[in-house]
């Protein structure tokens, strides 16, 4: 599985949350307080754990997706799922 829905993400305890969004929108509001840009993550994956399920997020999930796609087949990491719909996704269901 290389994603997960907002409502599971709900009920996954011990993960690690990453948000890839650019700064300026990370401070707009998120989910984590772990910011990498997309830009950056590949200079700092010394910081993704690799005992935890990580989640990465954007604003809607295509950014992520590509990293978490980059992430699993190039950096070997089989722990990365991708926030289907991202911090939209989230944002939708805490109104709901």
């Amino acid at each position: 599985m290389h994603n997960i829905s907002i409502t599971d993400l709900d009920r996954e305890k011990n993960i690690q949350i990453i948000d890839v969004r650019e700064k300026y929108e990370y401070d707009n509001g998120s989910i984590t307080n772990i910011n990498i840009p997309m830009g950056e993550i590949l200079k700092s994956t010394d910081r993704i754990d690799k005992l935890k399920k990580v989640v990465v997020f954007c604003q809607t999930g295509r950014r992520a997706s590509a990293v978490a796609h980059i992430l699993r087949t190039k950096y070997n990491f089989k722990n990365i799922v991708n926030l289907t719909g991202g911090y939209q996704a989230y944002l939708n269901y805490k109104l709901n």
